[in-house]
C-alpha cells in the first residue's frame, strides 16, 4: 500500500488533479484492473498448483533477476516491500522447500547471499512460462485500456 508521500507523488500531474474526469478514464481504469485481477487470479492458481505461494514465487523472481542470480537479504526485503525479518522467514521456508540456499558473500564475509537451487531454477522456469502465457491472454484488454488512458491524458 502506498504511503501518503508516495500517493501525493503519483497525483502530482496537474492535468489529472483538477476538475472532473471523463467517463472514459473510469472505463480505462476498470479495464486495467480487470486485466490485472484476471492475471492475479490465474497466477494464484498456477503457483498454488506448483506448491508455493504468490509471495514465494515473487521472491524467486527477485532472486532470478538479481545480478548473478544472487541477492543480499536486505536487498530482497526492499524489493519485496517487507521488513528484514519477513524476508528471513520467506527465505527460511524456501530453503526448507529446497528452492533456495544461503551462500556466503565472497566480498563481505559477514554478508549472506540468497541463490536459487537447481529445483528453484526449474520451478521458476516452469512458472515463468505459465505466467507469460497468462499475461498474454489479457494483452488485448491491457493494451486497449492503456491506449485509452494515454489518449485521454494527452487530451487534458
Amino acid at each position: 500500500m502506498p504511503t501518503g508521500k508516495r500517493l501525493r507523488r503519483l497525483t502530482s500531474n496537474p492535468s489529472l488533479t483538477g476538475g472532473s474526469l471523463e467517463p472514459a478514464v473510469y472505463e480505462g481504469l476498470a479495464g486495467m484492473r480487470l486485466a490485472m485481477r484476471r492475471f492475479l487470479s490465474f497466477s494464484e492458481a498456477a503457483v498454488s498448483e506448483a506448491g508455493v505461494t504468490s509471495q514465494q514465487y515473487q521472491t524467486l523472481l527477485v532472486i532470478k533477476t538479481a545480478p548473478g542470480s544472487q541477492i543480499m537479504v536486505r536487498e530482497l526485503a526492499e524489493q519485496m516491500l517487507v521488513q528484514h525479518h519477513g524476508a528471513v522467514q520467506l527465505i527460511d521456508r524456501l530453503v526448507a522447500a529446497g528452492l533456495v540456499l544461503r551462500v556466503p558473500s565472497d566480498q563481505d564475509k559477514r554478508s549472506v547471499l540468497v541463490a536459487l537451487t537447481s529445483d528453484g531454477e526449474e520451478l521458476i522456469e516452469r512458472l515463468a512460462r505459465i505466467h507469460l502465457e497468462g499475461i498474454l491472454a489479457n494483452e488485448r484488454l491491457l493494451v486497449e485500456s492503456l491506449k485509452k488512458l494515454r489518449r485521454l491524458e494527452r487530451l487534458s
